[in-house]
């Protein structure tokens, strides 16, 4: 399984790196009364960046909150564990004949 996925690292590694090797022509990003000019495949590189900061900033809250919430449920249980005795479970009697 270890084999696989290094091949299909290997593999998206090379396709990556040939899109980026195809796509080195200026390009030229107009926004806001600015002009930015790189090549293409830092422009993409740029906004996959954007994107994957933005994603994870969404996802923060969330992560942060069941974080709290595992916390508080460990918590509860090493309480929950100090407060009952534990139960000795006796083995039943031999039926009496």
């Amino acid at each position: 399984m270890k084999f696989i996925v290094w091949v299909l690292r290997v593999l998206v590694f090379v396709v990556l790196l040939v899109l980026a090797l195809a796509n080195q022509d200026n390009a030229a990003l107009h926004f806001a009364g600015y002009v930015w000019q790189a090549p293409l495949i830092l422009i993409g590189l740029a906004f996959f960046a954007v994107g994957l900061l933005a994603g994870l900033l969404s996802a923060l809250p969330a992560v942060v909150r069941l974080k709290l919430e595992s916390g508080r449920l460990k918590r509860e249980l090493r309480a929950a564990r100090e407060e009952t005795p534990p139960v000795t479970v006796e083995p039943p009697m031999p039926p009496v004949i």
